[in-house]
């Protein structure tokens, strides 16, 4: 019994490691002599993270949003299993699902209309800056995400969970080892942070390596020997 047991969990790791881990991370773009600082957010709600840019930028690339959402300041995204993600009650079996045979990914978006520390004052909210570069790389993971239909549009879903919201068809499939958290550690990435995905599979996780990343940048900035002349 053991024996098979064996057999049957090495066999679902090996097809677990086999099966496509998209969305892909984008590379960075060069930066140029002359960049500009944008706001950006990374918010974790307990056991799932999300992405916040501002909502005109990222209009630019998925223009579909604007004729969905023309109210708020910022987007949330976030990316997920199609069944546990849009449910409206958390099952075991629906947990099973989404960790080995997920029927596919949506993208979740929130219009966020205010300042996101205060619109999520009850969840984790973590600020990054951004150079043009990095955000445009990070909007185009993002952008790459969702599922495109013949006329390259974003296919609506049903409605979102909270707020004026809304789920759309992505790309991807979502197992346990490619999370929402991995998601999110991938548009990290894309945007250019050194931030291994690959074990960045719960929310802790992402928020950690921004808080360290963070840490070790200031003390890097207070350490650091200004340059002097002769």
């Amino acid at each position: 019994m053991l024996k098979a047991f064996h057999l049957l969990f090495v066999a679902t790791v090996f097809f677990l490691t086999g099966c496509s881990s998209l969305p892909s991370v984008v590379t960075s773009l060069p930066e140029s002599e002359n960049t500009v600082s944008h706001q950006a957010y990374i918010v974790s709600h307990g056991w799932h993270t999300g992405i916040i840019v501002p909502a005109k930028k990222m209009n630019v690339y998925v223009p579909s949003l604007s004729d969905r959402f023309s109210d708020g300041n910022w987007y949330e995204f976030g990316w997920g299993d199609k069944g546990f993600y849009q449910a409206q009650e958390v099952t075991s079996g629906l947990t099973l699902q989404a960790m080995f045979w997920s029927s596919g990914a949506v993208m979740h978006v929130v219009s966020v209309p205010t300042n996101p520390q205060q619109f999520f004052r009850e969840s984790d909210v973590f600020g990054i800056q951004l150079t043009d570069n990095q955000l445009n790389s990070l909007m185009r993971f993002i952008a790459n995400s969702f599922e495109k239909d013949e006329q390259e549009k974003i296919i609506p879903l049903k409605r979102g969970i909270y707020g004026n919201s809304q789920f759309y068809a992505a790309v991807g499939r979502y197992y346990i080892l490619n999370t929402c958290n991995k998601w999110t550690a991938k548009g990290l990435k894309s945007a250019g942070m050194d931030i291994s995905p690959t074990f960045k599979l719960t929310s802790s996780s992402v928020m950690d390596y921004l808080k360290d990343n963070q840490v070790n940048k200031q003390h890097a900035e207070k350490t650091a020997v200004p340059c002097t002349t002769d």
